[in-house]
C-alpha cells in the first residue's frame, strides 16, 4: 500500500491507498521505514499520496486493534528524520492525525490549495505521537501547536504557510515537478556534502 519509484538519485515514496484516504496501517508505516532505510545514500526523498488527500491518518480498524500506541510511527518518522539527504513532503491533499509524524520529519514541505491540516487527538482522547509535539512546535511554536493539539483547530494550507508548517502552495498538477525542483542543487552534489550541510542546521526538536 506504498509505492517506491527510484528516479536517478531521487527515491519517491508514495502513500498509495486512495480508496481509504491513504489511511495508514502498521505494514504502511513499517513500509515507508524500510524503503527510508532502503534508500540510503540517495541524494533525495520526496513523499506523497495518491489522490485527492495526502493520508488521513490511522486506519480505523487498525487504531482498534491497538495502531494509535504502536511504535511503528515513530519507527517510520525517525527513518525519515535520520535520512542525510534532502527531503520533501509534496503533500497532495489534507494530513490528519497520525500522518503529520512523516510530514513534520522531512526538510520541506509543499502543499496544494486545498490542503487542510488537523491532528484531533485531544477530543479523541490519544496522546500524539512522541516526536509529533516538539516537531510542530519548533515549526510554528507551542501557542499554535496547541491550537492544533488541544483546541483541534483545521488549519487551511494558506493558514499553514502564514505559520511555517508549511514552505509553499503550489498547484496539484505541479506538485511533484515542484517537489524535484526542490532536490535539483543536491543532485548535482555529493551525498556526503549534503548530509554536511544538513547536519550544520539545527534539526528540528523531538523534545
Amino acid at each position: 500500500m506504498i509505492r517506491v519509484d527510484h528516479l536517478g538519485d531521487v527515491c519517491t515514496i508514495t502513500l498509495d491507498r486512495p480508496d481509504k484516504a491513504n489511511a495508514l496501517t502498521r505494514e504502511m508505516l513499517l513500509d515507508v521505514a524500510v524503503a527510508v532505510d532502503q534508500a540510503a545514500g540517495t541524494k533525495a526523498l520526496i513523499l506523497t499520496g495518491t489522490g485527492r488527500v495526502f493520508s488521513a491518518g490511522a486506519d480505523l480498524e487498525a487504531t482498534k486493534a491497538g495502531l494509535a500506541t504502536d511504535p511503528a510511527w515513530e519507527k517510520a518518522s525517525g527513518a525519515i528524520a535520520g535520512f542525510d539527504g534532502l527531503t520533501v513532503a509534496a503533500l497532495n491533499g489534507t494530513v490528519a492525525g497520525g500522518a503529520f509524524g512523516v510530514v513534520l520529519a522531512c526538510d520541506m514541505r509543499l502543499a496544494v490549495p486545498n490542503a487542510n491540516f488537523f491532528y484531533p487527538v485531544m477530543k479523541m482522547g490519544f496522546l500524539p505521537q512522541p516526536s509529533d509535539p516538539g516537531r510542530m512546535a519548533a515549526l510554528i511554536g507551542p501557542s499554535r501547536a496547541k491550537m492544533i493539539l488541544m483546541s483541534g483547530q483545521k488549519i487551511s494550507a494558506e493558514e499553514a504557510l502564514s505559520w511555517g508548517l508549511i514552505d509553499r502552495i503550489v498547484p496539484q498538477d505541479d506538485l511533484i515537478v515542484r517537489a524535484q525542483d526542490l532536490c535539483r542543487d543536491a543532485l548535482t552534489a555529493e551525498a556526503g556534502h549534503i548530509a554536511r550541510i544538513k547536519h550544520m542546521i539545527p534539526r528540528i526538536s523531538e523534545g
